[in-house]
């Protein structure tokens, strides 16, 4: 049922949207932040000029608002944009596509207020027409500049994993706005994919821890609203891994994560080979050099305000290289693999 809080001031959350040509998908993820047992919370949509934007029903409840652009800025930028002049201690990035169950509010700020040094915290996310598998349990970095969410496409039963995590995947993650406005929030040169990772990153580096909580639970789609774009997400994941490694990584760890990502790029590509992927990886890997300029201008920034150690940065970061192909947790063991190629953040969507 449907609480209507008239009074901001007691809001602890502000909850960011982004729509793209998915009304249905938002109509009920609006439904399921309507059923929420915490609801002291504000929502922002934020529209990226959708064709089907008037679908959207934006209920009669003073918490939730729509911005409409004019061109689709991507996820990043949206984001930020619905992010500027928020006053709540908490900024909330859900996707379209992923609908929280009714205690999941609940379960984020119970864990945030035991754990009030926290930076960012994670949900789990199953897949939502499977809801028996795991669709991520937070964002694993490793030292050869991949990424992937932690035991995608494994069959598990609760309690899920909580602790720590490398970082949140932004399709159900809530981050401290002191520290999302520190950093500057989501690289808006990114548009979408690894967009994430990359905020997460730097505010690692900027000493914000990061834990995954278990029991706040949301049923992804995945890619439910990029996958009808073919070989999209294969371009900028590609492009933002580099960006990401670049800008981020700390200058003693940089060769041997060069060249790990080099050597895992030559096997996507050769992986990729008459199946479409080609020309997608290969404009991802030209356009990433090509924006190498801006990159080392924001990694000279990020580098100087690093707040925590090189210890610390080697510390957070997987090693294991199996771990490319398990999509694991660093000191987890696993019986299996994951069915799924060494990640390129395809799936973080």
């Amino acid at each position: 049922m449907s609480q209507i809080m008239g009074d901001g001031n007691d809001r602890h959350s502000r909850i960011i949207i982004v729509s793209f040509h998915c009304a249905d998908f938002v109509n009920r993820v609006i439904g399921c932040l309507l059923d929420q047992t915490d609801p002291a919370f504000e929502v922002v949509i934020v529209d990226n000029a959708s064709k089907d934007v008037d679908a959207i029903a934006l209920p009669d409840d003073l918490r939730f608002r729509m911005i409409r652009l004019d061109s689709n800025v991507g996820f990043a930028k949206a984001n930020n944009i619905g992010a500027a002049g928020a006053t709540v201690p908490w900024i909330v990035t859900l996707n379209p596509d992923a609908f929280p169950r009714r205690d999941w509010m609940e379960r984020l700020q119970a864990a945030a207020r035991a754990q009030p040094d926290v930076a960012m915290f994670g949900s789990t996310q199953l897949f939502s027409h499977d809801p028996a598998m795991i669709d991520g349990e937070g964002d694993q970095y490793s030292i050869f500049g991949f990424a992937w969410r932690v035991n995608y496409r494994r069959v598990m039963k609760p309690p899920y994993y909580s602790g720590q995590v490398f970082s949140p995947c932004a399709a159900a993650a809530m981050y401290r706005r002191d520290y999302y406005e520190a950093v500057g929030g989501f690289d808006e040169d990114f548009f979408c994919y690894c967009e994430d990772v990359d905020l997460g990153f730097r505010i690692r580096l900027g000493g914000g821890p990061a834990v995954q909580v278990g029991d706040a639970v949301v049923e992804h789609v995945s890619s439910g609203v990029s996958k009808q774009y073919g070989t999209f997400a294969q371009y900028h994941g590609v492009r933002n891994l580099v960006w990401t490694m670049v800008k981020n990584m700390p200058l003693p760890l940089l060769p041997l994560a060069f060249a790990g990502h080099s050597l895992l790029v030559i096997y996507l590509v050769f992986r990729s080979l008459g199946s479409g992927r080609t020309g997608a990886i290969g404009r991802g890997i030209r356009d990433a050099l090509c924006g190498l300029p801006r990159m080392i201008a924001k990694r000279h920034v990020i580098q100087r305000d690093r707040k925590v150690t090189l210890g610390q940065v080697a510390r957070m970061i997987a090693w294991n290289p199996l771990l490319l192909k398990t999509r694991g947790r660093p000191g987890c063991r696993l019986s299996r693999s994951s069915d799924q190629p060494p990640a390129v953040g395809v799936e973080k969507a």
